[in-house]
């Protein structure tokens, strides 16, 4: 056993005759494959694999409305699926139902270059759309580390390494078209850069987890290439010393683009995975954008708060290639941690506090792992002061997930007690239900639950997931 799901996970019919109906108006591309349902059903989450009865490859808005209007007549749950990287159990059909898979809907709309928007289609993943935009002098700048894709980054709000500089998919989607539960498609938002008109639906849909509805064409910034980029890495003696040193930065307003944070057992994780020989203990990985001349003084700025916050090994890495193993090493993480304990799934924590507060929570929670059997390697993007802890635990051992979710509330607990919230990018999914109530108040969900019941009232897009649905 990894993690039962919670127990609202009550599945429901699903009646051949939809199921006959798929087939009719889908062909191949409905299937009820058992390999297929397996590969649907599960995520990089620690949930037991919750399959779904049917899934359905989409290739339009139109094929997504076909489908929502079908599982509508038989009261049949709809799951979006986009490239199951997700952490929390978003995709998983606790309650059943139809994933409809939408890999195939990767098209590039349209590149509007002036204007520096792009409107593709959800399937597409971040590292497609920055291949076609490759001769525009363009890219799109939201980094996750998977290579998600820009459906499922827009439905739970990720932001990433460079958010820090460039924001998060909150400030960086401009309008979307969504498939409701009913049926009907809408277009949220325009590709101006600024409206006043009406409620923002936009920003509602972005975060939603595929609660509310399908997104199937999506609008989003782009911004020009750097003229210059340039990497460092440093290590410090301690934790605190590396966030401090951040703080700093940031309080003076160096405009980074990238500041990752990894504790000594990390970069023993990525030393292994990715043949790297990085000096055992804290590290600040840097990349500053701009011109030539802003690039060199944003790194002298930083080499200097650096070395005041007992920083050393300052090492640059300037050339594309250097950078790239760089960066790689460091969005492989997860799964060289997952190798410090082979066997293993990881409970993963994902708090944001307020970046004044940052070294003080960190400090802490080390404390905390400190007395914890488990390995617990830390990453962040502290430059906002996100950061990770992957607890790691044997998945035969109830005992080792009991105190991982003890140390994830207690992380979740400070957290919010110095004014962040439980999930800075992952999103709620089945895991940070309960953390979602003690992080916004009931009155505030019970909000989040009318827009819900007005929208999908049969409880049809996503059940079970961010908080529970009373009919």
């Amino acid at each position: 056993m990894n993690h039962p799901v919670p127990p609202l996970a009550v599945r429901r019919p699903f009646p051949a005759a939809l199921f006959d109906a798929l087939k009719a108006q889908f062909g191949d591309r409905a299937t009820s494959a058992r390999a297929v349902l397996e590969h649907h059903g599960r995520d990089e989450s620690p949930f037991d694999p919750q399959l779904p009865d049917a899934v359905v490859f989409a290739r339009s808005t139109e094929d997504v409305q076909a489908i929502v209007k079908l599982c509508g007549q038989y009261d049949v749950p709809i799951i979006p699926y986009g490239n199951g990287s997700s952490l929390e159990g978003h995709l998983l059909a606790v309650q059943g139902g139809v994933s409809i898979d939408l890999s195939e809907m990767n098209r590039v709309l349209a590149i509007n270059a002036e204007d520096l928007t792009v409107t593709v289609e959800p399937g597409i993943s971040r590292k497609q759309l920055n291949e076609a935009l490759r001769d525009t002098g363009l890219f799109f700048p939201i980094d996750p580390g998977a290579d998600a894709s820009i459906g499922g980054m827009s439905a739970t709000r990720a932001s990433g390494t460079n958010a820090v500089r460039y924001g998060t998919m909150r400030e960086n989607v401009l309008a979307l078209t969504v498939v409701l539960a009913d049926g009907r498609v809408i277009k949220t938002g325009t590709r101006a850069r600024k409206s006043s008109a009406g409620y923002d639906l936009t920003r509602l849909f972005v975060g939603s987890e595929g609660t509310l509805g399908v997104i199937t064409e999506i609008t989003v910034r782009l911004y020009p290439q750097p003229e210059a980029v340039s990497a460092a890495v440093c290590a410090f003696p301690s934790m605190g010393d590396a966030v401090r040193a951040v703080i700093e930065t940031i309080q003076m307003g160096v405009p980074v683009a990238r500041v990752e944070f990894l504790d000594s057992l990390a970069v023993r994780a990525i030393n292994r995975h990715s043949n790297l020989t990085f000096r055992e203990s804290p590290m600040l990985f840097f990349e500053f954008h701009g011109s030539e001349s802003g690039v060199a003084e944003q790194a002298g700025i930083v080499q200097e708060i650096v070395a005041q916050n007992s920083g050393a090994d300052f090492e640059w890495a300037t050339r594309p290639e250097d950078r790239s193993r760089l960066w790689n090493a460091r969005h492989s993480a997860y799964f060289a941690m997952l190798q410090l304990k082979p066997g293993c799934r990881a409970v993963t924590t994902d708090v944001c506090v307020p970046i004044s507060r940052l070294a003080e929570c960190v400090v802490e929670t080390e404390q905390d792992l400190k007395e914890s059997t488990l390995p617990c390697p830390i990453v962040g993007h502290v430059g906002d002061g996100n950061f990770h802890v992957a607890m790691l635990l044997d998945p035969a051992k109830p005992e080792e997930l009991e105190e991982a979710e003890r140390i994830n509330h207690r992380i979740v607990q400070r957290a919010l007690r110095m004014g962040g919230t439980c999930t800075g990018e992952h999103g709620v999914g089945l895991h940070k239900m309960g953390f979602l109530i003690e992080e916004h108040g009931e009155d505030a969900v019970g909000v989040m639950r009318a827009i819900k019941h007005s929208l999908d009232p049969k409880n049809l897009m996503n059940p079970g997931k961010i908080f529970s649905f009373a009919a």
